[in-house]
């Protein structure tokens, strides 16, 4: 059956990724991204999800699409050491990461519930495990990890599920960007990699598809992480 599914961070990496897979599947795919991209298969709304008065707009076209399910891709890092946090940067980190994805799934919620089926998926993040300079993104990454289970056990007699997925260093634009090949960035996120190597979009993105899927109709509550075993420890080979 065609779905509909709504995506913010939806113009690179994971969402791109994401919104390729699902419409090559017949499903109508709606972008939420900060820039416009050519290359989105579908409907893709410029909103900078940073600023307050982005989240009415955000409910505005969740209602009026009528989506099936909502993945809550968008995020923002702000990387410093302990010592050096403003209160206000927290509070920044927290707003962009959460503010958006409860939005969304609440404005989401009514057409959900009367078809009896929705899916909702909450991108996380590995560094939940512990990562320097990453209080306030880990903060609310593991709150995203709260919410998804919270949010299963209220939903769960509904046909609504909700899981997480939590990635590990991925050859994003952003990532390279910030982990240049041949940087010590680079050596530091892959030594912690078992399987030796980064990974890439689209295998983030068939596992959030299978948890749209009907076939994860029984899946709910749950955090995979798709990390080439970061999350387990690191090998020793």
């Amino acid at each position: 059956m065609q779905r509909t599914f709504l995506i913010t961070g939806a113009s690179k990496g994971i969402g791109l990724a994401l919104a390729h897979r699902l419409a090559e599947r017949g499903h109508t795919v709606i972008g939420i991204a900060r820039n416009p991209s050519a290359d989105f298969p579908g409907p893709l709304h410029t909103l900078d999800l940073s600023e307050r008065a982005a989240n009415d707009d955000l409910a505005a076209i969740v209602r009026g699409s009528d989506v099936d399910g909502v993945i809550n891709n968008v995020g923002l890092v702000q990387a410093e050491p302990l010592g050096d946090i403003a209160v206000e940067t927290l509070e920044e980190v927290m707003r962009v990461n959460l503010h958006p994805a409860l939005v969304a799934v609440q404005a989401a919620l009514p057409g959900m519930r009367t078809r009896s089926w929705g899916r909702v998926v909450n991108i996380s993040s590995l560094t939940v495990l512990g990562s320097v300079q990453r209080t306030s993104y880990a903060a609310a990454k593991a709150a995203l990890v709260s919410f998804t289970r919270s949010w299963a056990l209220e939903l769960a007699p509904t046909g609504i599920t909700v899981n997480a997925v939590s990635p590990g260093p991925t050859e994003t634009e952003l990532f390279r960007a910030n982990n240049p090949i041949g940087s010590a960035g680079e050596a530091r996120y892959l030594s912690g990699v078992p399987m030796g190597r980064f990974g890439r979009p689209g295998e983030v993105a068939a596992a959030i598809e299978f948890l749209l899927s009907d076939d994860a109709a029984f899946i709910t509550g749950q955090t995979l992480h798709v990390d080439g075993g970061a999350s387990i420890g690191k090998s020793l080979l």
